[in-house]
């Protein structure tokens, strides 16, 4: 073969790659934004990690954005503004049934399930000295702090003790400042949902005892029940308190996406994130949590085909038709 017929040869090969290449880039975004949280949280260093990574990975600008939070990220995405987001199941569930507050009565269907992110657990602590072992044992009345206003803990914890029956007084604030007025005497209980172990309590069991607080199996089922949470355990070496595991339940954080981006786009966003968990765990210790197996904690949100096809073709994933969006 003479050195021009080589070179053409060569040439068309590269612009056959080039319009395929092309092809399944067809609708992709040059740009794409990541609701995350507040500046200083977790969603705001992971989302803002796996935005940049995804943007290099695909040759793409992107990057996370500061927002609200769940309940704002699943607005931003299901109308367009972001084309992803993070948020906990709860918050998903609500704006799929049309109770998230920032648009009462919008059912907010086109934010599409992406890939499991990590959990987040609901913990109680109270001082050894209350006398307070168990839930059966928070007295009529107690004075619990739930956290920051609005969080999630605070908007999901109270309903949890009204399930199991308990009565109290409502507090909320900073987990430090929660943590003092714990030690203070001026609250009996904190009900945390926080990644663990909770700055705040690990402060707290080097300043005097405290009591972790495990739920009962019939309080884990009651709850799991109830809410979209699923089953955690506390591990023994969480805290210097814990003699062994202690039995709670977590609420799964799930990565979003507008449901009508394209499937190739979704699916090559996904593979960026998954196929390489090391990566995500150098971007934040949380994404130890973010492999393929935890698919199946998402019970909440259809899937986006780009993102449903991923799961089924690498992690053997068993995704009902009417669990994936158009489906």
């Amino acid at each position: 073969m003479k050195l021009s017929q080589m070179m053409s040869a060569v040439a068309l090969v590269a612009l056959t790659a080039t319009a395929a290449g092309a092809q399944d880039r067809e609708g992709w975004p040059e740009s794409f934004t990541v609701g995350t949280a507040s500046q200083g949280g977790t969603y705001f260093a992971y989302g803002s990690g796996w935005a940049n990574l995804v943007a290099e990975e695909l040759g793409l600008s992107g990057g996370g954005e500061v927002t609200g939070g769940p309940m704002q990220n699943m607005a931003l995405v299901h109308t367009g503004e972001a084309a992803f987001g993070m948020t906990t199941m709860g918050p998903a569930a609500e704006s799929i049934a049309g109770t998230n507050p920032i648009a009462p009565g919008l059912e907010m269907t086109n934010a599409c399930a992406m890939f499991p992110m990590y959990q987040t657990p609901f913990s109680v602590t109270a001082l050894s000295s209350s006398g307070i072992g168990s839930i059966a044992d928070i007295p009529a009345g107690a004075k619990i702090g739930f956290g920051p206003a609005g969080s999630t803990s605070d908007t999901y914890f109270p309903r949890m003790m009204e399930t199991l029956g308990v009565e109290f007084e409502r507090r909320n604030g900073g987990w430090s400042d929660l943590g003092g007025q714990l030690q203070d005497g001026l609250l009996d209980v904190i009900a945390f949902a926080a990644g663990v172990p909770v700055p705040a309590v690990s402060q707290l069991e080097v300043q005097t005892d405290i009591n972790i607080i495990e739920f009962t199996e019939e309080e884990q089922a009651q709850i799991m029940e109830a809410f979209p949470v699923s089953e955690f355990t506390i591990g023994a070496d969480t805290y210097t308190t814990l003699e062994s595991d202690a039995r709670s339940v977590s609420m799964w954080n799930f990565a979003i996406a507008n449901c009508e981006l394209p499937e190739s786009f979704v699916n090559a966003v996904v593979d960026v994130v998954m196929s390489d968990n090391e990566r995500m765990v150098n971007i934040h210790r949380a994404a130890a949590s973010t492999v393929p197996e935890n698919w199946d904690k998402n019970k909440v949100m259809k899937w986006h085909p780009g993102a449903a096809k991923w799961f089924m073709e690498n992690a053997g994933a068993d995704i009902p038709a009417d669990m994936i969006h158009g489906g």
